[in-house]
Formats: structure tokens, C-alpha cells, sequence
């Protein structure tokens, strides 16, 4: 004789099959194996890299050419140690030995700026040399040619520090080859005018390329002032400690390492995105100059 199993409402099942008579043949729910937990990189000496010139990439713009209305040219803010040159390729492709040649020499001649060492220096394409932006199909100029890596914009920064050494400095300390190389495209927004947006910035020190990215929070993590009626510096968890860990891929500073270490076991999302969290890295802020 069969018996109906009595329901218990703490005991999951899952049900299967139909026999007919009413009752219906049920099986143990088995749970899915526990994931590891995301790897945590406590705090570390950072290597420091020393950027003598930098493109603020929220500055890039593309502006009409005073001198033809069909052409466009390209303004930026630069700040730099030393003083060096920039060079603005359309369509540019880089080669094996990470130099950029413009994939089209015909419809533009790439330009070479020279400049000063200076913060905050507002740098503009001299007019005359734009490029007419109309010839080429809006699809082409909003994102990098597929396999290729051809960019319809990109800036090249380079440090020309060995212009500032004496002969006898440079032989003590030889100077570093240091550039910044800005890859960018260029969409039209609902006015119909041309904006940039900068898909990465890479910094090449000594022939070492590093692909710079930003942390959203290290601004207001300095742990020598910090103070608990200070908003923004505290972990968003305890709200007590400050902020010392960065989530990647999403780059969030803002938990402390305690809160880091139980996150991880806790959850694999984001307290502020909620993105998944695929490495926690501990940063140590010194001092606010740091």
C-alpha cells in the first residue's frame, strides 16, 4: 500500500513523474556546489611609474577648423613635467615596433606639436590642418576597425625630458622614454556634432606599455586625515574604518580590508554596482599627495 508523504514545508523537493493514482514520486533537492570565493590581494608595495605627460581624456574635443568649416580639429588639456612633442594621427595603425602610421596619408598628414612643460596647458590642433570628418561613414569614426585595433583618433604624448639634462646628466642618469598614447572615437550626439570617446590610454615607460585605468573613490581615501564626520572616506559597509580596497573589474574603492575579507565570503557582488566581483586588491593611501 502506498502512502502519501506527509508535507513539510522546510524540506525542498523537486517533483517527477505522474503515476496515475495520485501520488507523485518526489526526490531530495540537491544543492549546487559552493563557488570559491574571489581571490583577495592584501596591501602591497606598489611599483611606481613615473608620467611625464598626461592628456586629460574628459577634455578631448573636436572643433570646426577656423580656416576651412569642413574640416574639424582636435583640443585638449595636457599637463606636463618636461617639455616634449604630440603628434595627432587619424586612423592610425601601429606597427611592431608600437609606432603609429596613419592608415589613409593621403586624406590626412598626421601633425607634430611641440609644447612646454606646464600644467593645465590648453592645447589646439592649429587650424589649417583638420580633417574633413564627412568623408568617412559615421559607423568607421565610432569604433575601432574589428582585428585590426585602427583607431579613427589617436594622440601620441611624448616626454622630452633629454632636452633638460646637461651631457654630463644624462650620462649619471640616462633619460627615460616616456609616452602616452590616447586611442579614441568620435560619435555624433543628438545635435549632430562630433564628441570623443576615449576607449583607452596606454603609458609606455622604456619600452614597458601599462593600460591606464582610474579608481572611482582613491580621491577621498586619505587615511592621515581622515575623520569620521568626513563623508565618502568610511567604508560603505562598517561605516567606521576607512576605505582601503578596490573591487575589479569595476574598480570601486570602497569597502576597508576586514569588510573586504568577509564580502568575499559573503556575496560575489558589488556594494555600490553590484557587478560581479572577480578580485579584491588592497591600496595603502599614504598621504593625500600620493
Amino acid at each position: 500500500m502506498m502512502v502519501r508523504p506527509a508535507y513539510n514545508p522546510y524540506q525542498h523537493h523537486h517533483y517527477y513523474g505522474n503515476q496515475g493514482n495520485g501520488w507523485v514520486g518526489m526526490r531530495p533537492f540537491q544543492p549546487l556546489p559552493p563557488q570559491p570565493p574571489p581571490p583577495f590581494v592584501d596591501h602591497q608595495s606598489a611599483k611606481k611609474i613615473r608620467n611625464d605627460v598626461n592628456v586629460q581624456k574628459d577634455s578631448i574635443r573636436v572643433e570646426v577648423d577656423g580656416e576651412n568649416s569642413e574640416c574639424h580639429v582636435v583640443s585638449f588639456t595636457l599637463d606636463a613635467m618636461v617639455d616634449g612633442s604630440i603628434t595627432i594621427f587619424y586612423f592610425a595603425k601601429e606597427g611592431a615596433d608600437h609606432k603609429f602610421s596613419p592608415l589613409y596619408p593621403d586624406a590626412h598628414t598626421p601633425v607634430k606639436l611641440q609644447f612646454q612643460k606646464g600644467l593645465g596647458q590648453k592645447i589646439l590642433q592649429p587650424s589649417g590642418t583638420g580633417i574633413d570628418l564627412n568623408f568617412f561613414a559615421v559607423d568607421d569614426l565610432s569604433k575601432p576597425s574589428t582585428g585590426e585595433d585602427i583607431f579613427p583618433l589617436v594622440i601620441v604624448a611624448e616626454a622630452g625630458s633629454e632636452t633638460l639634462l646637461t651631457e654630463e646628466q644624462v650620462n649619471q642618469h640616462p633619460p627615460t622614454s616616456n609616452a602616452q598614447i590616447t586611442q579614441a572615437v568620435l560619435e555624433k550626439n543628438s545635435a549632430g556634432c562630433f564628441q570623443v570617446k576615449v576607449i583607452k590610454q596606454i603609458l609606455s615607460v622604456d619600452g614597458v606599455r601599462y593600460e591606464l585605468r582610474e579608481i572611482y573613490g582613491i580621491g577621498n581615501s586619505d587615511k592621515e586625515s581622515f575623520d569620521d564626520n568626513d563623508p565618502g572616506k568610511e567604508c560603505v559597509i562598517c561605516m567606521s574604518e576607512p576605505k582601503d580596497t578596490a573591487i575589479l573589474p569595476c574598480r570601486h574603492m570602497c569597502i576597508c580590508s576586514e569588510c573586504a575579507k568577509e564580502l568575499r565570503l559573503q556575496t560575489n557582488k558589488c556594494p555600490i554596482c553590484r557587478q560581479p566581483i572577480e578580485e579584491l586588491i588592497g591600496i595603502k593611501v599614504t598621504n593625500s599627495s600620493q
